[in-house]
């Protein structure tokens, strides 16, 4: 509202006693102003303190939702802290045990956290208590015992959790320990030991949360899931099959992770042999998995087990060479094979270069060596190397490569 002070200064000089009236007209409005700001004011405190419930007005409510709010903000919070801590202290000092720690701690925390706060938020509500002397009202008691249960139910299930990402601290030694023995068992074994400390964490903590949290019969259950586990493992007989498979694998030990098989005509390097299958990274790159229970049942050829890999080649030179050239090109691939190390030199295993046969249209030259270490792109790279010196000896010296030609010869007759 506003005041016209000019207007109101000349009508006090004409009316000197009309200043003691306009004073008690803007008092009265005052009042009435300040009367109606704390009107409106006790109209939102009494929606405010509207019982939802017995003793348990809806400010109670909106106390609840922002406690657990502010858990979640303060989880949030101490993930960012602990993860530029980690990041900060890894490119100072590397991997440690304790980085490993926190990196696996940090989901699980925000579990945690969310657990803290709804019990938290319980402290916010008043239950009602009939053994109270005067009995006290509030919400239902069974309401409390289910939100006391919720709380530890998810506080066990952040454990759980943390214990279940732990297992990687675990896995990491283990791999770090594997790394040091010259056998590659181990290194299979690993993610078998990975796999079955996470089952079992999650099956100890289903049945604590069962049996302690929701204190339900554990026993009723289990002898439940015993009757019907004769017909679950009837539907299930692969599964056994290709677990007992692993077990046999494990035991057996036909190859080892990295090297090269052949198992029903895939071809390619072990990656992983898990409870169920085996994991081969074919020549093509294509992932390929194998039931342990095939794997048993089928020829495994372990390529990776060869202490060489052997060429055998048929080298042909055109008839126009004649026996001159055809001998120098026996002596010029023994010169090359003799200068190249990868190629084996074992008695028993020697290079063989002959002048073999008479074809249709070439004269052949067997060629069979060894390479030595059995590495597949070694291998590779050794036939590379022999194959372009080959070429250029032969250039040098004139002899030319043949391939299939015909050479007619047509008769005119007188």
């Amino acid at each position: 509202m506003i005041i016209d002070y000019k207007a109101l200064f000349i009508s006090i000089i004409k009316n000197p006693g009309s200043i003691i009236i306009t004073f008690s007209m803007r008092t009265t409005m005052l009042e009435q102003g300040l009367n109606n700001i704390i009107a409106e004011g006790n109209n939102y405190f009494n929606i405010f303190n509207y019982e939802l419930a017995e003793n348990n007005p809806i400010w109670r409510y909106i106390l609840v939702l922002l406690t657990i709010i502010v858990t979640l903000i303060i989880s949030r919070i101490v993930q960012f802290a602990i993860s530029n801590y980690t990041l900060r202290k890894e490119k100072q000092k590397g991997v440690t045990i304790l980085i490993l720690f926190l990196k696996c701690i940090i989901k699980p925390l925000s579990v945690m956290f969310f657990a803290i706060g709804i019990y938290a938020a319980k402290l916010c509500m008043v239950f009602a208590d009939p053994e109270a002397v005067p009995p006290k009202g509030g919400i239902s008691p069974t309401v409390e015992t289910t939100w006391i249960q919720v709380s530890q139910a998810v506080a066990a299930i952040a454990i759980a959790y943390a214990l279940y990402k732990l297992v990687d601290l675990v896995e990491h030694y283990l791999y770090k320990w594997t790394s040091k023995t010259q056998t590659k068992l181990d290194d299979m074994l690993v993610p078998i030991v990975r796999k079955a400390l996470r089952i079992t964490i999650a099956i100890v903590a289903l049945i604590h949360i069962v049996d302690n949290v929701l204190h339900q019969d554990v026993k009723s259950i289990l002898l439940g899931a015993g009757l019907g586990g004769i017909a679950i493992a009837l539907a299930a007989k692969d599964t056994l099959a290709n677990f007992f498979g692993s077990i046999t694998i494990f035991a057996d030990r036909p190859f080892q992770v990295n090297e090269l098989v052949e198992i029903e005509g895939n071809r390619g390097f072990v990656e992983e042999v898990g409870f169920r299958s085996t994991k081969i990274r074919s020549l093509e790159g294509h992932l390929v998995t194998v039931p342990n229970s095939i794997i048993t049942n089928s020829v495994v050829i372990n390529i990776g087990k060869r202490p060489h890999i052997r060429r055998t080649s048929n080298i042909t030179i055109t008839y126009d060479s004649g026996h001159k050239k055809a001998k120098k090109a026996v002596e010029i691939i023994k010169q090359i094979l003799e200068k190249v190390p990868e190629v084996n030199t074992d008695p028993e295993n020697l290079p063989r270069i002959y002048f073999s046969d008479f074809n249709d249209s070439s004269l052949n030259i067997y060629m069979s060596y060894w390479v030595n270490p059995a590495d597949y792109w070694l291998f590779h790279e050794v036939n590379q190397k022999v194959n372009l010196e080959m070429m250029k000896r032969f250039e040098a010296e004139g002899i030319e490569f043949a391939f299939p030609t015909q050479t007619l010869y047509i008769k005119k007759d007188q």
